[in-house]
């Protein structure tokens, strides 16, 4: 597995991409800089895409911002060891806290973040999901900027779904399933095209909406 660990790396996949499929060398264009957009794997990492679950990017630097400044280091056990208040504190709902709680006791329980980052994506994103609180876009997005995988697409992602369905002239925005089909011809640089996408939503819309990373 090619790890999508340097701006090489990235821009090769782009190259690639583009002669995979001529329509992106336009969305390239448009999109500006494509970000690397990497991570160091661990319970931070994850907490961050926790956070980020179904709110807007601004929302999600804002909570984030406040926790880790409230639990710094931002740890399994230090958020294992706080109490309800200090996650009001920091703005989170409770599904949120419920799912940072479950990752923790996850990681307590001998969940190794760092290792999953080395398997392949499909047997990853089953252990991840196994923890409550923790869905399919979360354990993707996880593997994509933690793990540096290069063939995962996060087709649930609404931005992604209106960056694509704008770009290539889909309308209405395709949504998960029709995304996935489409993305399959992307393969083996899903993750690139991902990271594509989000830099061209950021210009068609002057917000970024990708995750944290």
């Amino acid at each position: 597995m090619q790890s999508i660990a340097t701006l090489d790396d990235l821009y090769r996949g782009l190259d690639a991409l583009c002669a995979l499929d001529p329509r992106l060398a336009g969305v390239r264009a448009l999109a500006g800089e494509v970000p690397l957009r990497r991570s160091q794997p661990g319970f931070h990492s994850l907490a961050s895409i926790i956070v980020a679950q179904q709110v807007s990017r601004a929302s999600a630097d804002a909570i984030f911002g406040r926790l880790t400044r409230l639990l710094d280091p931002l740890t399994a056990d230090a958020v294992l060891e706080a109490d309800e208040t200090l996650f009001r504190e920091a703005g989170l709902s409770r599904p949120k806290q419920r799912g940072l709680r479950a990752a923790a006791h996850a990681v307590a329980d001998g969940l190794d973040l760092c290792r999953l980052c080395y398997l392949e994506a499909e047997e990853a994103i089953a252990a991840l999901t196994a923890v409550p609180g923790i869905g399919p876009w979360t354990a993707q997005c996880y593997l994509l900027f933690a793990g540096g995988h290069p063939d995962i697409f996060p087709a649930r992602d609404v931005a992604l779904q209106s960056a694509v369905g704008n770009a290539l002239g889909i309308l209405p925005r395709p949504r998960e399933k029709a995304l996935l089909e489409l993305a399959e011809s992307w393969s083996p640089w899903r993750s690139v095209a991902a990271r594509l996408f989000w830099a061209y939503y950021r210009e068609l819309k002057g917000r970024d909406a990708a995750p944290p990373a």
